[in-house]
Formats: C-alpha cells, structure tokens, sequence
C-alpha cells in the first residue's frame, strides 16, 4: 500500500482537475490535489479501517450578480476574471476511510478556528490541534464511527502555512477606511507591542487612549504614546502610574486594502456542496457516478462556531443550485455572538471581552433563532428568517459552555429582547454543559494563574460532546428526535439578573455582579457611540456555587468541588472584570471540622461520601442516568467511573 501512495505523489502532485459545466455552475472551478497518504502513519480504526488524508486547493468563482453571493459586502466591487467572476482559492484537507464502504455516510465540516483544525480535540480527546499528521488521534472516536472529515480555509486574513489553513480571495487596494482596534496586555512590560488586523495607510493618523475597562472615559494621560514599527506592528508607551497590567488600550488608524472577508462563507459553501454532491471524478469523494457522502454537518468551536451562526443568519446554507449545504449545524461555544466577517475592514480576531467594547461589531441582532422585533434598530429578524423562506433550514444543536452564559451573552439565545422567555423552534436545540470554561483540552490539571483571582478549571467537554454528535447523527439518519434542551431559563428561574446569580458567604468564591454586558452603537462614526442596552442575565446558582441547570458533567453530578464558568481577574490584572475564557475551581472541605474552621457552608467530602466506595458508587449511578438521557456513551461512562476509582475524575488530587 505504501508503494502506491508513494507513486500516487509522484504521479498526481500538484495535478490540476479541472471540472464539469455542472460543476462550474457549483462555483467550484477547480480542484487541486497537492498530497495523498494513509493519516495518522496508517493506523487502522476497527471496523472502519485506515484513512486516507488528502490535503487539496479549491477555486471557487463568484457570480456577483447572483443574488446568494450579492450578500457580501464588497463583492461588487471586487477584482474579477475574464468571465466575469471573482476567484478565490483555499486550503483544503479531507480525512475519509479509505473504503468509503466502511463509512458512515456523514461528512463532518469542522471549520477551522483561526486556520487550525481543533475538532479532533474536542471529539477525539486528541492533544494538540493539526494532529492529522502526528499519529495521535487520541481516543479515534470519529474515525472509529466512520466520519468523513473536512477542513476548508476560509480566512482570507491568514497565510497558508504548516498548521493554518487560509483562503486567498481579493483585496481592494488603495481603498482606506478608519478603524479601532482594543489590546489587554495582562503584562507590565514597556513599551508594549501589538499587532494590528489591517496595514496602516498613514502611520501618523495613529492615536492611542487608555482606560481601566470600556465603562469608564477615554484618558490620554502623561506618558502615553503609540508609535508604528511596521505596516501591522506598534509599540505602546503606557504611563507609569494609574492603570494597571489590565488596562484597556484603544488604538485607531487610518487601514488601507481591505479584504473581501466574506467571501470566506462562499467558499465553504460551495466546496462543501461540491465534495458532497458531484459525482464525476473530479470530485475525491465520488463512488460510482455519485457522491459518497449522503449528509453533512458543520461544527465550528468558537470563532468558528460564531461563524456559523452568520454562515447560516447571510444565507449560505443555501447552495447556487438552490440546495441544502449542511443538514445539521453544531456551533460551539459561540454565545449570542456573531462575527465582524462581512464588513468593510472587518476584525475577524477579535471578540469583545469583559470588559472591552460591549457593542463591538461580532454583537449584533439577531442573537437568536426565533423571528423577533429589535427596538433599537427597528428591525425583525433571526438567524434562521433566511433559510425559511427556502426551507433550507438545517437542523441545529447549539452547544456552550457555561461561560459563554457569563460573558457572551448566551441568555439572548432564550429571551426576547424585553428579557423574556422565549421558546426555540422545533429544529433547534441548545445545551449549557454546565461548569465549563470556554475550552480546555483533555486531561487538563487544576492550576493557578497570577492574572486570575481563582484556580483555573480543567473542565474537558469530550464526553458530552461525543454523546451529542452522536445524537444529531441518529436525528439525521433516522429522525429520532435529541435530547431536549438543557439551558437556564427565565421561565424556570434559573436565569436571573446578576446580583441574585451567586450566593455571598462561600469562602474562596467571590463574584460581584459581574457579566459582559451586550450593547446596540452606532457604527457609523468614530468610535461608534452606543445607543441602548440590551437585557442579558447569567444562570443561577445553587448552595454549592454551582449553576443548577444545564448539563452536569460527571464531576459536577457528584462533585468534589464547586466548579465554575468565571474567573474574576487577579488584583493587579483589572480586578473588578472577568478573565477571558476561564472558569474556576474551588475545592470542597474534606472533613466537617475543616469547614466550620472557615466557616463554609458547603458540605465537605465526608459529610457527602460516607466511603471512597460511595463516591464510585454515585459515579456510577449518575453515569448510568446521564447515560439514559443520551448525554453520555457508555466508553466515557467506563473511563469516569475508572478515573472515580483512581479519585481522579476533577484531577483533585
């Protein structure tokens, strides 16, 4: 087998496949096979197989006029080529089964975050993000299920390097526009230095204020200064006294050639539907005249997940030819957030933060999937008005982590815009994997950081996130309805205002309030003027710290500790804000005399496990109902209950 991949590359690198009429109508013009070998050194998933990766450049060419592409901002006014089209082209990798018999019939469109192919860390417990060629697939559990994988490059802002995927789409050189950017440097290093997401057209128009968060005025105290040291790159001079290492730093200048960035959503579109639907041989994955793959799926984590939010609210899940692109959709950690994608000088990199900017480009209505009116735009709309109004409505399980309730305003998924409660459509369903931080890898360990005020949570969302794909792969294959819904809600009272989320008095556990506000601004002056609130409310709590709804993961559902979806800054770092992306852990008291010490109202180890055979039995009991209610499969069942026996299922100890 390693002769031929061998011959393969010697033969077919860099071989341009050139398309059919009808393929061209699918905007894709050509597909490029670069590589093709065995992934993961040729390791065998079970009944599945080996997997072959291919690592490919696709060009798609936009008709400006059709009106599926006349969304993107800019497309108009692109370069195009003889045909009157606009080319883009982008990084593509495939990992499928080398007998595509042996497959599950689903194509899994991760898309990537920031370039970098991350899926597998969250499915598979795989290390490191780009492990296709490292041989660590970690648990395998996608290529054991029979998942065709795709990765396509849709930032046009990246280079396509070793580990990160880009699309080469065009710019509109000579064009400039005013543009803001915000930096925390968490560091008391001076001067600071930064990287900004557009070239400068005229250094001299920089300029540079400092405040301690968003809230409080803009200062330009004595010793504050900005120079540019590149076409992207700056140093800031901070003052030495009166900010601290957490400071907010708002830098504007005048960019030039912006990027078409939109075109980004096209590409996944039409190569998507190009590998799933073609059938002629240009196209990898075509068996017999047609296509292998019977449905697919787009996962996104984060930035990506918030892609897709704006991929399916834009209309892409609609095809040129009038077709569904993805039949599920699984944005991931993605809040009630969107994207600063299609806009002029868009910062596709940045996302708001407590407490930066809370009306910031990637926080715009609509936040939710349910038609509604805005009162401070004055328009009705939702994420999924587009794709009714051509039934090409996917289904969609959003998933967050307990975060995002925190700072990213995941309550506009679940209230109107008066602070309701609101019902999601039959076709919708959101979780809270309660206790969680944004991300964190598998395996991860309890530890401190100076610029966060609590121990960092390790919490892993593997298991849960296993149990769900496979749960939309049943609702796609066979109609099976998933789990319902598992969210704070208003109407439940465990979605509630700030002040009444976290009961005082727990030692170790401070919280103040404090949550990423959402705004409405004014966008079209410099900097953009906000112009109204709206209403955003964090989970509830109950005696231990613990948000009460969502879904409890083993080591909350028999808990050793209070674990959280916040972190509060460390003093010297911005105290009175949450740190980005971060939970924490605050252990429990082992013994009763332990906690009447510091006077802890939470129970301790001994008063809720009578034995360590208890505790492995309550694991054991909550696996089992976690189990049937499709929250978990029964390999992670067994790995926690090992790990119980180990105590090391919260990495304690």
């Amino acid at each position: 087998m390693l002769t031929f991949w061998n011959l393969f590359n010697r033969c077919a690198l860099w071989a341009l496949l050139f398309l059919s009429a009808h393929s061209a109508q699918a905007q894709v013009v050509r597909f490029e096979v670069l590589e093709r070998k065995p992934a993961y050194e040729g390791r065998s998933f079970g009944a599945v197989g080996v997997y072959e990766k291919l690592r490919a450049r696709a060009t798609i060419a936009l008709d400006p006029a059709d009106p599926r592409n006349a969304v993107l901002v800019d497309i108009d006014k692109a370069p195009r080529n003889q045909s009157g089209r606009v080319e883009a082209t982008a990084d593509v990798v495939l990992l499928r089964p080398l007998d595509p018999n042996r497959g599950n019939g689903t194509l899994l469109v991760d898309v990537p975050n920031r370039g970098r192919q991350i899926g597998p860390q969250l499915f598979n417990d795989a290390p490191d993000p780009n492990t296709l060629d490292k041989g660590n697939p970690g648990n395998g559990f996608l290529e054991r299920q029979g998942y065709t994988q795709l990765w396509i490059g849709w930032q046009a802002d990246l280079s396509s390097l070793p580990g990160q995927m880009a699309l080469q789409g065009p710019a509109l050189r000579g064009v400039t526009g005013s543009v803001r950017e915000e930096f925390v440097f968490d560091h008391t290093r001076n001067p600071a230095t930064a990287t900004l997401q557009w070239s400068l057209a005229n250094p001299a128009n920089l300029a540079v204020s400092v405040r301690q968060r968003w809230d409080l005025p803009r200062q330009s105290p004595t010793g504050l200064a900005v120079r540019a040291t590149g076409s992207k790159t700056l140093e800031i001079q901070r003052p030495q006294t009166g900010f601290d290492a957490g400071a907010l730093y708002e830098v504007s200048y005048t960019a030039t050639d912006p990027l078409v960035l939109g075109i980004g959503f096209a590409a996944v579109r039409d190569i998507t539907a190009f590998l799933r639907r073609e059938g002629n041989e240009s196209n990898p994955l075509a068996l017999h005249g047609r296509s292998s793959i019977q449905r697919s799926i787009g996962f996104g984590v984060s930035q990506s997940g918030r892609f897709l939010r704006d991929f399916l609210y834009l209309g892409f899940n609609e095809d040129v030819l009038g077709r569904k692109v993805f039949d599920g959709l699984m944005p991931h950690v993605a809040g009630g957030r969107r994207m600063a994608t299609n806009v002029r000088f868009g910062l596709i990199n940045r996302n708001g933060r407590h407490l930066e900017d809370p009306a910031w480009q990637v926080d715009l209505f609509p936040f939710t999937y349910v038609a509604m009116n805005d009162p401070l735009s004055g328009r009705y709309d939702s994420l999924m008005l587009r794709c009714r109004l051509n039934t090409t409505c996917p289904r969609v399980m959003q998933t967050d982590s307990e975060h995002e309730w925190w700072a990213s305003r995941a309550s506009l998924l679940v209230t109107d815009l008066a602070g309701n409660h609101l019902d999601l459509p039959s076709d919708v369903r959101a979780y809270m994997l309660t206790g969680t931080p944004h991300y964190a890898n598998a395996g991860g360990l309890i530890k401190r950081a100076e610029t966060m005020a609590l121990p960092v949570n390790p919490a892993h969302n593997g298991p849960v996130m296993r149990a769900l794909l496979t749960a939309m792969q049943e609702w796609l294959v066979n109609g099976r309805e998933p789990p319902a819904s598992r969210v704070p809600m208003r109407a439940h009272g465990t979605l509630v205002d700030a002040k009444a989320a976290v009961p005082a008095g727990i030692p170790g556990l401070p919280y103040s309030g404090i949550f990423t506000p959402a705004g409405f601004a004014d966008h079209s002056v410099m900097p953009p003027k906000q112009l109204g609130r709206y209403p955003v409310f964090v989970p509830r709590s109950d005696a231990d710290g613990m948000s009460i709804a969502g879904i409890r993961q083993l080591a909350l559902a028999v808990p050793q500790a209070t674990y959280t979806g916040w972190n509060p800054r460390a003093a010297g770092f911005g105290p009175d804000a949450l740190f980005p992306l971060q939970g924490a852990v605050v252990p429990f008291a082992k013994t009763t005399v332990q906690r009447q010490a510091t006077n802890d109202p939470r129970p301790s180890l001994e008063e809720r496990y009578a034995t360590h055979a208890a505790y492995v039995a309550a694991v054991r009991f909550a696996a089992e109902s976690m189990m049937a209610e499709r929250l978990l499969l029964q390999e992670d069942a067994d790995r926690a209950q090992d790990l119980a026996a180990q105590d090391k299922l919260g990495q304690l100890r």
